[in-house]
């Protein structure tokens, strides 16, 4: 069915393309579809991704940036040279496929542990820290006057905002008390630089090959704010898999991450970027309870949100690792 729908839409923007093949709905993503397929056409087949809005999904959630934004802000990244999918074409009403956009496939992997521990990445692993500074400096330095409309986000507003989500779940826990009086005792204020966020910057949403960084995805969280975020979100010790000892994804040092980004003019303010890590590993936790919420309430009961939601013991430990180190 979906093969058909996407043959006539492929026909629309890609001249002399005779069909698709090989649609696969891929796994992984909690609100889009993602669909992996490829257009036949005589000079080449050319493998392509549709990400969409499930059938009957409503508005996008008051976090998401929505899929309209998205397009044309992967399509921004592409056009500055950054590693980012070219966006090939923005859904339409009548082509019946719902709202989303079809990009062009690229190949790696997205799989952290694999990225971690397979020999394929031992060479690069040593230099994607560095890599991922330039390619956040990057995302950084996009001009604001092509930017979609976004929300704004602020230290002061995500502190209040977690705190009222956390206090939601009636569900009382100590080290989240600490790290929400930590925050507000270090909240850093206005950045003096509002930029663009990327706001999911780790591993997941990082297509990884033996070369390094080859695309950036899921931008839906995308929003202005403090550039650091992304530098804190991106070493939170949940995206490391075990790694503990290397903060940024488990494969790097901060120096080599902000050594990166410094390498293009832009600045690092370290105490910004250990705010954000803080701040991202409450958050992680925050939603890791939402799904355990969810799970023992219904509707979901389904055995992956009862496992992440028991990560949020996890986030405890890294909490404590991070306000109250041992010397």
């Amino acid at each position: 069915m979906i093969e058909a729908e996407l043959a006539r839409c492929v026909a629309s923007f890609v001249p002399g393309a005779t069909g698709v093949a090989g649609a696969a709905k891929l796994s992984g993503g909690a609100s889009q579809e993602t669909w992996t397929f490829d257009i036949l056409h005589p000079g080449g087949n050319i493998g392509a991704i549709l990400r969409r809005a499930p059938p009957g999904y409503g508005a996008s959630p008051g976090r998401a940036a929505g899929l309209d934004a998205e397009a044309v802000l992967m399509q921004l990244a592409y056009d500055a040279g950054l590693p980012s999918p070219e966006v090939m074409h923005v859904l339409k009403a009548e082509e019946d496929l719902g709202n989303g956009f079809i990009m062009r496939r690229i190949e790696g992997e997205t799989i952290a542990r694999k990225i971690l521990r397979d020999e394929e990445f031992a060479k690069v692993r040593p230099m994607l820290a560095r890599q991922l500074g330039k390619v956040a400096a990057g995302i950084h330095a996009l001009p604001q006057s092509k930017l979609p409309t976004l929300r704004t986000v602020t230290s002061t507003r995500e502190i209040g905002d977690l705190e009222c989500e956390y206090r939601s779940f009636d569900w009382p826990r100590p080290v989240f008390e600490l790290a929400l009086r930590w925050l507000a005792d270090h909240d850093p204020g206005p950045s003096r630089e509002i930029t663009l966020v990327h706001g999911d910057f780790r591993h997941g949403n990082l297509i990884i090959g033996p070369d390094g960084v080859r695309a950036v995805l899921d931008w839906e969280l995308a929003h202005y704010g403090d550039p650091m975020e992304d530098l804190g979100w991106i070493c939170v010790n949940s995206w490391r898999f075990g790694e503990i000892d290397k903060p940024v994804g488990g494969f790097g040092a901060r120096e080599d991450l902000f050594a990166g980004y410094e390498e293009t003019g832009r600045k690092v303010d370290p105490g910004r970027v250990k705010f954000w890590e803080v701040m991202g590993t409450l958050r992680w936790g925050v939603m890791c309870c939402g799904m355990m919420q969810r799970f023992r309430k219904g509707p979901d009961h389904s055995m992956e949100r009862a496992m992440i939601g028991r990560r949020s013991s996890e986030t405890e430990i890294d909490l404590l690792r991070l306000l109250a180190p041992r010397a």
